[in-house]
């Protein structure tokens, strides 16, 4: 269970300064984040490593991460986003 600090911590991180990926991450977080079970927090994690360019082309469908644990988050995030 993520503490308030670390949930404030990764929602900062989530913001990219890139309007379209705010638009993505940042109500991912704010609506899904505290119930990931531990493996999709640390994909999420390690998502926030990856370059915005990255991020942009992945979420809009333009390439997939060549990681497949990335894949999965990009994933669930994408199907937050836009559901069936």
């Amino acid at each position: 269970m993520l503490s308030d600090q670390e949930f404030n911590r990764i929602g900062w991180a989530s913001r990219r300064g890139m309007l379209e990926l705010d638009l993505i991450l940042v109500p991912f977080v704010e609506q899904r984040l505290r119930n990931l079970d531990a493996d999709d927090l640390q994909r999420y994690l390690d998502l926030l490593e990856s370059e915005d360019n990255d991020l942009f082309a992945w979420f809009l469908g333009r390439g997939k991460p060549e990681d497949n644990e990335l894949a999965i988050i990009v994933n669930k995030i994408i199907a937050h986003v836009r559901p069936a």
